[in-house]
This record gives C-alpha cells, sequence and structure tokens, in this order.
C-alpha cells in the first residue's frame, strides 16, 4: 500500500515531527492510560468499507505524549485513486489549543484531472467534504484547522514523455468530543475520515448522502500500487 508519507502538523503550532521508531511505540504503549487505550482498540476493531485499506503504522513521538497512527489507501485492482495518513493524539494533561486530551491529525492526496485542479472552488470543495464527512455521522468536533493544497507537475528533458500530473492534498486536524471515560468514538471518526478518502478518490458514497455533497469524477492515469 502505498500511503501517504508526508510530515503532519498537530494543528496547535504547526508542529513537525519525525516518526518514532517501534520500540518507542511498544514503551509508550505498555504505559497507556486506559482512554487512550480504549480508542487505539476501538481503532483497530472498525470494520471499513472494502475498497479501503488500512494498516497500522509508525506514529509521530513528539506530538503527544501519546500516538497511534493509521494509513490508508483506496485501491481499484492494482491502482491506489486516493492515500492518507490518519493520527490519534493524546495529552491526559489537556492541551490548550486542542480544547480536550485527544487531538485527530490528517493528511489526505489524491490525482486530479487538470481542469478539475483548476477549479478556483476546489480548495473550499474539499473542506467541505471533510467537515461534512464528520457531520454525516453525527460527530461533534472542535478547534478545526487545516490546508488545500493543490500542485502540478511538469516533466521536461527526459522525462518529457510523462503526461503532466496535478495532485490534491488536505492537511487537517480537530479534536474529537470526549464521551463516557474521557473516550472519543474513534471508530465512528475513522469511518468519516474513511468516507472522506472515498470521496477523494472519486468512489460513490457507501449508503444515500447528502445530494448536495458531489465526489470528485474518476480520474485518469492513478499511481500503480
Amino acid at each position: 500500500m502505498a500511503a501517504a508519507q508526508g510530515r503532519l502538523s498537530d494543528g496547535a503550532g504547526g508542529m513537525d515531527e519525525p516518526e518514532g521508531t517501534e520500540e518507542d511505540a511498544r514503551h509508550k504503549g505498555s504505559t497507556a492510560p486506559p482512554p487512550f487505550a480504549a480508542a487505539v482498540e476501538a481503532l483497530r476493531a472498525a470494520r471499513l468499507r472494502p475498497q479501503i485499506e488500512v494498516e497500522a503504522t509508525r506514529a509521530p513521538q513528539r506530538l503527544a505524549p501519546y500516538a497511534y497512527a493509521l494509513e490508508a489507501a483506496v485501491v481499484d485492482g492494482d491502482e491506489d485513486l486516493a492515500d492518507g495518513r490518519l493520527v490519534l493524539l493524546h495529552d491526559p494533561a489537556g492541551h490548550d489549543a486542542w480544547r480536550g486530551t485527544f487531538r485527530l491529525v490528517t493528511l489526505v492526496r489524491a490525482e486530479l484531472e487538470a481542469e478539475m485542479a483548476a477549479d478556483p472552488l476546489l480548495p473550499d470543495v474539499c473542506w467541505s467534504w471533510l467537515t461534512g464527512a464528520l457531520q454525516a455521522r453525527g460527530l461533534t468536533y472542535g478547534e478545526p484547522s487545516g490546508t488545500v493544497t493543490r500542485a502540478s507537475s511538469h516533466y521536461f528533458g527526459g522525462l518529457s514523455a510523462r503526461p503532466s500530473a496535478s495532485q490534491i492534498e488536505i492537511r487537517a486536524s480537530w479534536t474529537p468530543r470526549e464521551g463516557l471515560g474521557g473516550v472519543p468514538d474513534t471508530a465512528a471518526h475513522l469511518a468519516s475520515w474513511c468516507d472522506l478518502l472515498a470521496q477523494v478518490a472519486g468512489l460513490p458514497p457507501a449508503a444515500p448522502g447528502d445530494a448536495s455533497i458531489v465526489s470528485l469524477p474518476q480520474r485518469r492515469g492513478p499511481q500503480s500500487r
């Protein structure tokens, strides 16, 4: 699975942190407080639509005392239509910028048709896909922040045979509402995030939804896995 490998920010102070080692992850996992352990277990047990492949990956170690990360790809045969990364952060002492003890941080990206990438409304539409995916599942969240970036690549010289390519990238973070025992419904937030991935990839919705939310059409030439 060729999932997103970019750096992530926690949305609080623009911090970019390197990933930790497996040893760091094991050490933190052995001392995790019950709310974080429960939130992680819910992520691991979540059942998602079959077109989305999800697996655990190393989490950044200095964004919060506890972190857990997943990477995912929307797969069609041997091609990845979109990919992304979702990180769950937890600070038992709370975080002023988060206004809570948990934070979700994401990076999502996909290839675009050139004409779609040129649409001046595209960034606003992509941001609405994120908030709409959360709202569609009735999730309450706070302090959302993020960026939507579009980029185009043109090839020259020895690479001139390659067609031009355009890409959309969504980086965002939000604070999930905590439920009983101080544990957010991380499984529902993961499902919403996968809804966003599917929408960016151009897949039809898994269930009937708001007709005002429109998916991107299938794009030409997704990257090979």
